[in-house]
C-alpha cells in the first residue's frame, strides 16, 4: 500500500515530537515488530491518561511512517478548529447516541488498509488498572478480517490524566514504557474474545510495570494493588457510574 503525503498529519506528529523531545521523554518500547509495515489493523490500547494515542502514535511513526486513525468521542469533534484538523487527519468521530456510521467508516478504513486506533475501555481509568472492555474492537477485527494488536502504556498518565493536575516539573525526564503485543486474528464470539484481549492486555500492562525505572510505591499513579494511592477500583466504578448519570441527565434534558 502506497502512504500518500499527509501534510496536517505530518505536521501534527512533527508537534508531538518536539513537545516530547521538549519534555525530554525517555521511552522504552518492547514489540514494536509487531506494528505491520502494510494492511489494516486494530490497535487497542490501555487507557490511563490523555496523551495515549498520541505516544502510540510518535513509536508507530518512529518505526515505519504508518499513521493511525483513531476513534474519539463526539464532543473532541465539536471543538474548534480542533474537529476539522480531526477530520483533516482521517480520525473517526464516534456519536455515543448512533455508533453504527463511525463503526462503518472504520471497517471501510481498516479493508482500505488503515490502522485503526481504539480505548477498548471507553475512558481513562482513574483507578490506574483495566477496567472491563466494550466488545468494539474485536468485532471491528473480526468484520473487517484484520488483526488485533493490543497496546499497554504505562507512564503517560503522568504526563496528562484525569482528575489529577500534573507539575511541568512531572513531566520533564518522565518514562513512558509502551509494550506491543503480537497480532491476534480474531476467530472467537465477542465475549470470548473481548476477554482475551483483556488478558493480553493485561499481561502487557505486567510487562510494562516491571520494566518501568519508577519505584510507584505510594504514589498517585500507582495502583493501590501495586502500593500505590489511586483511586480503589471500586471507588473509580462509582465515580464513572455517577458521571454517565449525570450524562444522561443532561442529554435528556437537551434532547
Amino acid at each position: 500500500m502506497k502512504y500518500r503525503n499527509e501534510p496536517i498529519y505530518t505536521g501534527a506528529i512533527g508537534a508531538g515530537r518536539l513537545m516530547f523531545g521538549a519534555l525530554r521523554i525517555k521511552k522504552t518500547v518492547i514489540g514494536a515488530q509487531h506494528i505491520p509495515d502494510e494492511g489494516g489493523a486494530v490497535i487497542a490500547m490501555t487507557h490511563f491518561g490523555y496523551l495515549e494515542f498520541a505516544l502510540v502514535e510518535w513509536v508507530t511513526w518512529l518505526h515505519n511512517r504508518r499513521r493511525i486513525r483513531f476513534m474519539a468521542k463526539k464532543p473532541v469533534f465539536d471543538k474548534k478548529p480542533i474537529g476539522a484538523l480531526m477530520r483533516n487527519m482521517k480520525h473517526i468521530e464516534v456519536d455515543m447516541k448512533a455508533g453504527a456510521g463511525a463503526y462503518a467508516a472504520a471497517i471501510a478504513a481498516l479493508q482500505a488498509g488503515e490502522l485503526i486506533g481504539v480505548f477498548p475501555e471507553a475512558g481513562v481509568s482513574a483507578s490506574m488498572t483495566i477496567r472491563d472492555l466494550k466488545t468494539g474492537a474485536v468485532r471491528l477485527a473480526a468484520e473487517a478480517g484484520v488483526p488485533l494488536i493490543p497496546v499497554a502504556v504505562w507512564g503517560g498518565q503522568r504526563l496528562m490524566t484525569k482528575g489529577h493536575k500534573t507539575r511541568m516539573r512531572e513531566r520533564i525526564g518522565a518514562p513512558v514504557t509502551i509494550v506491543i503485543g503480537e497480532p491476534r486474528m480474531i476467530t472467537a464470539e465477542p465475549a470470548e474474545a473481548t476477554a482475551q484481549l483483556k488478558a493480553d492486555l493485561g499481561a502487557l500492562l505486567v510487562t510494562a510495570q516491571q520494566a518501568f525505572p519508577l519505584d510507584g510505591t505510594g504514589q498517585w499513579w500507582q495502583p493501590q494493588r501495586l502500593g500505590g494511592t489511586a483511586m480503589s477500583v471500586e471507588a473509580a466504578a462509582a465515580l464513572e457510574a455517577e458521571r454517565e448519570a449525570r450524562r444522561a441527565e443532561a442529554s435528556t434534558k437537551s434532547s
